[in-house]
This record gives C-alpha cells, structure tokens and sequence, in this order.
C-alpha cells in the first residue's frame, strides 16, 4: 500500500518543481523516489497478505514481486531520458508525471481483488499512455499513433467492462473471491457468465496485444516516440499480463475446459503472426513491435498451461523480455539519433565503431532469439515446461518453430553490426546509457547462468 501512495503522490511533487523551474532535479528525485517505493514494496515481501479496502485490493507477494519488476522497469526506462523529453518541449515535468501516473495504475492492476479495481487500474494506465504515445505535437505519426491507441483501446475497454458486467449480473459480485466461490458452487454455469468470460478474454488480448487483436500495436509503437515505446512493451505489457493471469487463476481455472482452447488458438494466432510478419520489416522499430506480438504469445502459454508455476514462468519471460528490449530500444535510440533513421542499415558497422553498444545490443538480441546462457532462454523454457506438462508436445513444437524463425530477424542486427561496414562518424554512449545497459546486460547473463536468481520469487 505503501508503494502505491509514494507513487501516487511522487508526479504532484514533480509537476510542482516542474512549476519552479527546477527541471534539473526531475530525472535524480523521480529515481529516488522509485527506488523508495520499491522498498517500501520489499520491505512487505511474505508478509500476512489480507485484503484491504473492503476486499478492493491485495498486497501479496505475487503484486510486490511484479510491482518490483514493473518500477524496477521504468527506473531503467527513465534513466534513458536525460535529454530525451528536453528535446520534445520546454515542459518536462509533465513527461514525469505522466509516466509516473500510468505507473500508478499499473500498480493497481497488480493488487487488485476486485474486478472495479481492475478497470480503474486499467484506465489510470491507459489514458496516461494515450497522452504519452502523443507527446510529440508537431509529429504526424505521434498524432496518428495517440489516436489510434486511443480509438482502439477505447473499443476494448467497452468489450471489457461489458465482460464484467455480465459476471456482475450472473455472480451478484465484483470480489474474485465470491466470483470464485460461485463457480465452485456452481457446476452448471449460466451462459451469460460464459460470454462475461469470453468479452474478458477479448477486452484483455486488446491490452496486451495478442492476435487477432494485435492490428493496433506495429502503428502505435512505430509512430510513439521511442522512449515511450519501450515503456510500453515492457512495464505496460507486463502489468496487462500480470492482470490476465491473477484473474483467470483465482476465479476461472475451474472451468478451463470452455476458455482454454479458446486461448490456445488465440496463441498460435500470436506466434505466427508476429514472427513471420516480422522477418518481412526493414525497420528496426517496427520489427520489435511485431516482435512484442509475438512474445505476447509466449507469454499466453503461462495462461494456457495454468498451475501453480505459472506466476513464476510469467515473472521471469517478462523480466528477461523487459530487460533484454530496454536494451534494443535504448540502442535505437542512440542510433536514429546520428542516422536520423532506425531501418536495419543504420546498425552497419557498429561493432568496430562502438563494441561495448554492439555488445550489450547483441545479448538482448540473443535474450529476445531465446538463445541458451540468457535470460530469454530460462524464460522460454519455463513456458515450454508448464505447457509440456499439461498438454500435447505439438504445441510445445509450433512454440520452438516460431522460436526458430524468430533467429532469422534478431540476427539481422548482429550480423549488420558485425558483418558489413559503413562509414560512420563515432557514436558516443552516454555515461547514464552505459550504466543501464551494463546492469541490463549483466543481469541478462546472470540469470541465463543462475535462473534460480529470481525463478522463486513467487
């Protein structure tokens, strides 16, 4: 609870000083006060977790572990922006704030108890992405991309919210608890909860991007500015994903036998769509957001295969995916600045310019390819064993055949970098950008080598 308040109150303090004129102390005081509230997270791990508010929210340690990981996130994210938001305009603070109060809401989706909490914590989140996936007012594609976020994420909230509603009319209750209790009491389920569940799961899939609800993700990505972009495919993503699976395990894994195959083709849906329409991308940007799609499909195995590990299997795939696209999108960042451009040809001859970029970006690569000794390895093997042991090898065999082709379009950057030249003026890596790739580099590594770092946090 703690964190939520310190969070909550952090952008008030931020636009006061942005009132000020105190610009320069933005980026160190919101850092630090991340890094408070991700105490005051730590400091509630395993402790006696009861509901509060009327049974509206609970702090457990499956919201602090993802709590931790979400603001952990955006202190990387954030540690990227030093002259980021200077460049867009005059009126930095309110970047801060904003960022800080979708954070907000995020932390609400992964302590709630409640399908009201749900929603608010939801819409908090999301209006503050609708406003950041536009902040560059005089850029068309800005424009374009917070307008079609906007326009498509209103659509699903309305599918969601008719979703819960439908559970409301049927349950007589908002509380994942007496949801729970009724199914459970219930062994022949009125159809109108069915089509509740089923308006849920597509409400959701918007969220997170999951095929065949996947259409607005490419644009908003490509056209937010990309400091934003990795906000959004990795601490957004997580949160929505996070969301998904406290929901389903606490109040629909009875009736898994209705939605399951639903998700499970709506997985294979994900994988192909995204790998294979990413291999045809000659933008570094937009192949990661069809890359994200694609993850996101790794991500729905941890629903599919429901249990008790798949809290776990979602911590650490999120967490080497988060990491590993800080990373990429950090680099890019680096790069469209000098080249003006962010299609592959702009990564040519990086490795002989600046080694230590090429370097970190060729593990996040490998990391995002699944390659063994990474993190995104340990991750992909978490969602392949929980599938495994639950269902047919043959799915577990379309999710390695995607893993394969997936290879083909990392590896386009680790071979433009390595592998063919260009003349190139020398690219100079920020002090601040160094630290976040090193730390972001070296827990990469560590977990592909230890998973057992963070595989128990859950």
């Amino acid at each position: 609870m703690n964190t939520l308040i310190i969070i909550s109150v952090l952008p008030i303090v931020l636009l006061y000083l942005g009132l000020y004129k105190a610009t320069k102390s933005l980026l160190p005081v919101t850092i630090v006060g991340l890094l408070v509230a991700l105490g005051a997270a730590i400091a509630q791990w395993n402790n006696v977790a009861l509901p509060i508010f009327h049974g509206m929210m609970l702090f457990d340690n499956f919201s602090i572990a993802f709590s931790g990981i979400t603001i952990i996130s955006t202190i990387l994210v954030l540690m990227l922006s030093g002259g980021y938001f200077e460049k867009i305009s005059k009126h930095t603070a309110e970047y801060y704030a904003i960022i800080l109060f979708s954070l907000a809401g995020i932390i609400v989706m992964l302590s709630f108890y409640n399908l009201v909490m749900l929603f608010i914590g939801i819409e908090i989140m999301s209006v503050s992405v609708y406003i950041l996936a536009g902040i560059k007012k005089n850029d068309f594609a800005s424009n374009e991309a917070a307008l079609k976020y906007f326009l498509m994420g209103a659509f699903s909230t309305g599918f969601l919210l008719f979703g819960i509603t439908l559970l409301y009319g049927t349950t007589g209750s908002f509380g994942l608890e007496a949801i729970r209790d009724w199914v459970i009491a219930h062994p022949h389920i009125d159809p109108m909860f069915y089509t509740g569940i089923g308006l849920i799961i597509v409400g959701l899939c918007f969220k997170v991007g999951a095929a065949p609800f996947h259409f607005w993700t490419p644009d908003v990505y490509e056209g937010s500015p990309t400091l934003i972009t990795a906000f959004m495919s990795t601490v957004v993503k997580t949160a929505g994903f996070a969301a998904f699976l406290r929901l389903f395990s606490a109040c629909f894994a009875p009736l898994s036998d209705f939605w399951v195959p639903v998700l499970i083709a709506m997985t294979i849906m994900t994988l192909f769509i995204g790998n294979i329409t990413a291999l045809y991308q000659q933008s570094f940007k937009r192949m990661l957001a069809f890359s994200s799609i694609s993850h996101a499909g790794y991500l729905l195995f941890a629903i599919v295969a429901l249990g008790s590990g798949s809290a776990n299997s979602v911590f650490v795939y999120a967490t080497a995916y988060s990491i590993a696209s800080i990373i990429a999108f950090g680099s890019l960042i680096l790069v469209q600045q000098q080249n003006g451009s962010d299609n592959f040809e702009s990564f040519n001859g990086l490795a002989k310019n600046n080694p230590f970029l090429a370097f970190v970006l060729t593990v996040a690569m490998l990391s995002l390819a699944g390659i063994p000794l990474t993190a995104g390895f340990m991750g992909k093997f978490f969602m392949f064993s929980g599938a495994l042991a639950k269902y047919h090898v043959w799915m577990v065999i379309i999710a390695v055949v995607n893993a394969i082709i997936s290879i083909f379009y990392y590896f386009r950057v680790i071979i433009a970098m390595y592998f063919r030249s260009a003349d190139r003026t020398e690219l100079v890596v920020p002090a601040y950008y160094k630290i976040v790739f090193g730390i972001s580099a070296l827990v990469t590594i560590l977990i592909g080598i230890y998973p057992d770092f963070i595989a128990r946090f859950i």
